[in-house]
C-alpha cells in the first residue's frame, strides 16, 4: 500500500477531523514485507525482490511471533546516536554474498520498524487482515509483536502511533531528525499495491525519485569520471527530462558510477525532451536505475531546482516513479 504526498495545511485546513487519523513517524529507509511461515522468514522489497539474505538480523522474527504472519514495515540504518540515515543504508542494499553481508552488518546497524500486519494466526487459524480497519490491524500488531519488542533494543520494533495532534507529531519528527510524518485514516483498509489518500506522507524536505538516463563527464578532480547524472520522471509522453544532479555523491559513489553507467550504455537518449545544452557531451544509458534526490522546488519548465543526490533505490522499478506533488 502506497501513500500520497500531502502537507500540514491540506490536513489541518482541509476540513478533515484529525481525530479520524493516526500519525506515525516517517522512517527514511526501504520498505520490506516479512512473510513468516513454518518457523522461517522471507523478506521482500516493494518491487518483489527477495532480500532475506541481505538483512540476516531479521531471522529473529519467527521467534517473536506465535504462528505465521505477514508484516509490513521499513528497514532503516541507524547512526551511532540511533537516528535513521538513508546514506548509511546504501552500504547494505542488494548485498547477498555472506562475507559481504557480514562485513556490512558489523559496520552498519539496521532496524526493522513494523507498522502493519496483513496476515496473522489468530485462534489457531491464519487469517487475512487487509479488510480490517487500520485501528484493528494496529491492535492485532501490538498484541502479536509489540508486547514482545516493547522496551527492547533488538532489531525489530513496533513504533508507536500518535493520536490527534498532527502539528505536535510533525514537530517531534523534526526534532528527532526524521523524514516527516505518515497520516493514516483510522477506518482505512489495507489496499495492497495501490496509492491511496487514506495514507498521506507529510515531509520536512522535498524529495523525488528519478530514473537515470545518462551522464556528463566531470571537470577538475572528476575529469576522468562522472560529473553529473541526467535524470527523468516518466509521464504520458515517455521519460521526461527533469535535470542534472552533480552534488551529494560520496567518494565511493563516484568510484562506482563510471562502471555502473558503462554496464547499461546506449547510443541514443531515453528522454524525449532533453535540451541541447545538457546533451552536447552526454553519455546515454538505458533507463533501468532509480535514485532519489532532494531539491528546493520545481521550475516553471518542470525541472528540479538545486537537486542533491540522496542515493540509489534498488527497491523501486522505473515504472513506479511518479512526480511528487
Amino acid at each position: 500500500m502506497l501513500a500520497t504526498l500531502g502537507s500540514l495545511d491540506q490536513l489541518t485546513n482541509g476540513g478533515e477531523d484529525l481525530r479520524d487519523w493516526a500519525f506515525e513517524m516517517k522512517w527514511d529507509g526501504v520498505r520490506i514485507v516479512a512473510v513468516i511461515s513454518g518457523g522461517a522468514v522471507r523478506l521482500f522489497s516493494r518491487n518483489g525482490i527477495e532480500a532475506t539474505a541481505t538483512y540476516p538480523e531479521l531471522a529473529v522474527l519467527p521467534g517473536l511471533i506465535e504462528g505465521d504472519a505477514t508484516l509490513d514495515g521499513e528497514v532503516v540504518a541507524l547512526t551511532n546516536t540511533g537516528r535513521p540515515d538513508f546514506g548509511l543504508l546504501q552500504s547494505r542494499m542488494k548485498l547477498t554474498r555472506p562475507a559481504e553481508v557480514e562485513a556490512a552488518r558489523k559496520a552498519t546497524r539496521i532496524q526493522y520498524f513494523v507498522f502493519d500486519v496483513l496476515e496473522a494466526e489468530l485462534d489457531g487459524r491464519k487469517r487475512s487482515l487487509v479488510k480490517l480497519p487500520y485501528d484493528e490491524r494496529r491492535r492485532i500488531l501490538d498484541a502479536i509483536l509489540g508486547q514482545h519488542t516493547a522496551g527492547t533494543r533488538g532489531a525489530v520494533q513496533v513504533p508507536p502511533a500518535f493520536d490527534g495532534d498532527l502539528e505536535a507529531a510533525f514537530e517531534s519528527s523534526r526534532e528527532l531528525g526524521l523524514e516527516g510524518v505518515m497520516a493514516k485514516r483510522r477506518d482505512g483498509t489495507y489496499l495492497a499495491g495501490r496509492r491511496t489518500t487514506s495514507w498521506v506522507k507529510v515531509k520536512h524536505h522535498r524529495t523525488q525519485e528519478v530514473v537515470v538516463g545518462g551522464w556528463r563527464p566531470g571537470k577538475g578532480r572528476r575529469a576522468n569520471g562522472v560529473g553529473s547524472l541526467l535524470v527523468g520522471v516518466p509521464d504520458a509522453g515517455g521519460l521526461h527530462y527533469v535535470g542534472r544532479v552533480g552534488s551529494g555523491f560520496g567518494d565511493r559513489d563516484l568510484d562506482d558510477l563510471l562502471e555502473r553507467m558503462g554496464r547499461i550504455a546506449r547510443a541514443t537518449p531515453p528522454f524525449y525532451d532533453v535540451p541541447r545544452p545538457d546533451s552536447t557531451d552526454a553519455h546515454w544509458v538505458s533507463p533501468t536505475l532509480v535514485g532519489e534526490v532532494e531539491f528546493s522546488e520545481w521550475t516553471r519548465d518542470n525541472r528540479l531546482r538545486q537537486p542533491t543526490w540522496r542515493g540509489w533505490r534498488p527497491d523501486k522499478h522505473p515504472r513506479d516513479v511518479l512526480r511528487e506533488g
